[in-house]
């Protein structure tokens, strides 16, 4: 019986969750916002809390723990320089999940794990891009 165990299996082995967990918190750390489902968020959520401490604490130590983890030193970087400052006056508490309903294929529930601080890009609208590029031809094709 499983009595007071902590953890998520998620149906694999350890190796092999120890990768996912390290691949979804350095998606997290370098998008700031991964969509995935609600039980693995939750089972990473706290990993990426404590990679986020480390930074916060800065010092070559926190560095190379994180680097461990991470396996990445373009991560790992990215976590010390850019997204650690950024919490450097909050407590705890740098992520959140954001529950998005059920997936299309499996009825999976899915959710986003984001950064707290994190602000989705407002979306593009495609003729703005292409908008310019008409123009210029247009102008070309009136001048000859």
């Amino acid at each position: 019986m499983r009595h007071h165990r902590t953890g998520k299996k998620l149906r694999r082995d350890s190796a092999h969750r120890k990768a996912l967990y390290a691949n979804l918190t350095s998606s997290l750390i370098e998008h700031g916002r991964i969509r995935t489902t609600e039980t693995k968020a939750k089972a990473v959520r706290p990993i990426a809390e404590k990679m986020i401490t480390l930074g916060r604490d800065g010092s070559i130590h926190a560095r190379r723990q994180a680097l461990a983890y991470l396996r990445t030193q373009e991560i790992v970087h990215l976590l010390f320089s850019e997204v650690a400052p950024r919490f450097r006056d909050r407590p705890g508490g740098y992520t959140r999940v954001v529950k998005l309903g059920p997936r299309q294929g499996d009825a999976a529930p899915m959710a986003y794990l984001e950064l707290v601080d994190y602000v989705p890009e407002a979306p593009r609208e495609h003729h703005e891009h292409v908008e310019p590029a008409r123009r210029e031809r247009e102008q070309v094709e009136a001048q000859a």
